[in-house]
């Protein structure tokens, strides 16, 4: 729309379809409703509770239904409830007490939100939205990760500059230094898939006190217990009335790192784009420049940069605020829950710019020989290497003085090389070598 404040629901708002329904108000409504739904069911369920009696299969159903299937005009029904309410959470209690009215189930509608904190009711709906809009980034990390690994295993052997400090340093293959991203965010993937999210519904400071008065046979740690497992989540015995996210923040970190190393690699590509070593696809009726028509932009890999930069932001913000609560409970972690979806959304529109712009990449097999073979300095390390292993004095400081900021040419390096007293099969070895051939194990690793 060109009237959204933010991108994500304007420009970009077409490529996030898949996180509106989890991170948007109607998905955090939607949500609170399945919490409030499996909480009257689990009352009506325990024989210490009689007054909550047990529901018909019909009327289960119903329940369920109504879960599964809420809809937007019934968010929207929560939200008229809410302006009379000016309380999010008590105007979801009354939408579905109005559900109930005139059928089986009215006579229950008094054990919705029995004994519940708004609290509770949040913290496992926060809970399940972050583990379903984590299934929905893991399926874009996964396919950036197999992006990067068909790049590497395409390109393992062919050798490039290397550079430390941005000088010309020791050769190796672009697939290797792909690869190296490859296992850095398969790392960080391995993190987020074992991640478990957290959940109480223990009252309003953690200790059921309501519960107890109300029915002190019951044993509410057990039924808390079972409602949260059930729903998928990781139970915590133990509580204030917030949940202190902990997990969320873990969640969190692990998010920003695997950002970190995209970042890194955007930037790392966007080098090579400049050095010449990849060249971009053209796109026929794309523009690089309004001004300079030979442009071919690496437009993808800063858009992602940009992206990665407020999701970081956000994530850092989120996992240092959150576990952070005064006392027994206070609400200045509200809004800044409710702009998880924000942090998810830059951080999935910064995957699918990098996947993008690996997929316009072609090496400049031209450009990289090119720099490769006028580096012949590169191979003073073996040469000094060799020379320490044949006992030869002072190997560095004599490929020092032969290398260091001069131009060293194939006959300069033959003709030093030739002087020296090696054994045979090592200076044969060492005169066969050339810049591009000097790539150690990099093809190996690249494919590992």
């Amino acid at each position: 729309m060109l009237t959204s404040l933010s991108p994500l629901d304007g420009r970009y708002a077409e490529k996030l379809d898949a996180l509106r329904p989890v991170f948007s108000e109607y998905g955090l409504i939607k949500y609170r409703v399945r919490v409030e739904i499996a909480w009257l069911k689990a009352l009506c369920a325990e024989p210490g509770i009689p007054e909550a009696r047990a529901l018909t299969a019909d009327e289960t159903t119903l329940l369920d239904d109504w879960a599964e299937n809420f809809s937007e005009d019934d968010a929207l029904r929560v939200k008229s409830i809410e302006a009379a309410t000016n309380h999010d959470v008590k105007a979801v209690e009354y939408a579905i007490k109005e559900k109930l009215a005139n059928t089986s189930l009215e006579k229950l509608a008094e054990f919705v939100h029995f004994a519940c904190t708004s609290e509770d009711i949040n913290n496992v709906a926060h809970a399940l939205m972050l583990r379903d809009g984590l299934k929905i980034l893991r399926e874009t990390s996964q396919k950036l990760i197999e992006k990067c690994n068909a790049f590497a295993v395409k390109n393992a052997a062919r050798p490039m500059l290397a550079r430390t400090h941005g000088q010309p340093a020791t050769p190796t293959t672009l697939g290797k230094e792909t690869a190296v991203f490859v296992h850095r965010l398969q790392r960080q993937a391995r993190k987020l898939e074992t991640l478990k999210f957290a959940a109480k519904l223990n009252g309003a400071v953690g200790n059921y006190n309501a519960h107890v008065v109300a029915y002190p046979e019951v044993n509410w740690p057990a039924f808390a217990r079972k409602i949260i497992e059930g729903l998928g989540l990781a139970y915590n015995p133990l509580t204030t009335q917030v949940e202190p996210r902990d997990g969320m923040a873990e969640c969190f970190d692990t998010l920003a790192r695997f950002n970190t190393i995209v970042l890194d690699l955007d930037r790392d590509f966007w080098q090579y784009i400049s050095l010449g070593y990849l060249s971009q696809k053209i796109v026929k009726d794309e523009v690089g420049s309004s001004t300079m028509p030979h442009k071919v932009n690496p437009i993808d890999f800063e858009n992602s940069e940009g992206n990665l930069g407020i999701a970081n932001a956000l994530l850092d913000h989120m996992a240092r605020k959150l576990p952070v609560s005064r006392l027994q409970r206070d609400l200045s972690d509200s809004t800044v829950l409710r702009n998880m979806g924000v942090a998810f959304g830059h951080t999935l529109l910064a995957w699918q710019s990098t996947i993008k712009g690996l997929g316009k990449l072609e090496p400049n097999s031209a450009r990289l020989f090119e720099d490769l073979s006028d580096a012949w300095e590169l191979l003073s390390e073996p040469a000094q290497i060799l020379m320490r292993k044949a006992g030869i004095a002072n190997p560095y400081e004599r490929l020092k003085e032969l290398s260091r900021g001069k131009k060293i040419t194939r006959e300069t390096f033959h003709a030093f090389v030739s002087s020296l007293n090696l054994p045979p099969a090592d200076k044969s070895r060492l005169l066969a070598l050339t810049p591009a051939k000097y790539i150690g194990l990099a093809e190996k690793l690249a494919q590992c």
